[in-house]
């Protein structure tokens, strides 16, 4: 016999999966701070990356100029300079990461809970049935 409460929650369940379910429940495995601090890691590579790419393109661009003024630079200055702009763009982005990663897994957490409310109304409905199958069998036996 079907009940229908119980289509109507692993319908519920169903869409959760196959919509919200696909990006949040992979985040609801991980702790907080491992999750901030996975894409802080991966942040890290990319702002190094990225960075590097950018300097190299600015170097080829204005390659010419440096060949020909590299007798008259300051290298070090301007080491300095293109560290403490590393330095800088990478604590930007690691913010703006920390905050959008905190976002995504406080919003994961909350999607995922009303999930986990559903399942455990599933579960209740199953012990229910389970204890009144069990009290028939047991009241036929006498």
């Amino acid at each position: 016999m079907l009940n229908e409460e119980k289509v109507r929650i692993m319908n519920r369940l169903a869409m959760y999966q196959a919509e919200d379910g696909k990006k949040h429940l992979p985040v609801s495995r991980y702790y907080r701070s491992d999750y901030i601090g996975l894409a802080l890691i991966r942040n890290f590579f990319i702002v190094t990356i990225g960075y590097a790419l950018v300097m190299g393109a600015a170097a080829v661009y204005y390659g010419n100029f440096f060949v020909e003024n590299i007798h008259r630079m300051d290298l070090v200055k301007i080491g300095k300079w293109v560290g403490i702009g590393y330095l800088a763009v990478l604590a930007f982005y690691s913010v703006l990461t920390y905050i959008v990663y905190s976002v995504r897994y406080y919003r994961a957490k909350k999607s995922v809970k009303g999930y986990y409310q559903e399942l455990t109304k599933l579960e209740k409905l199953y012990e229910r049935e389970e204890r009144m199958a069990a009290s028939r069998r047991n009241s036929g036996r006498f």
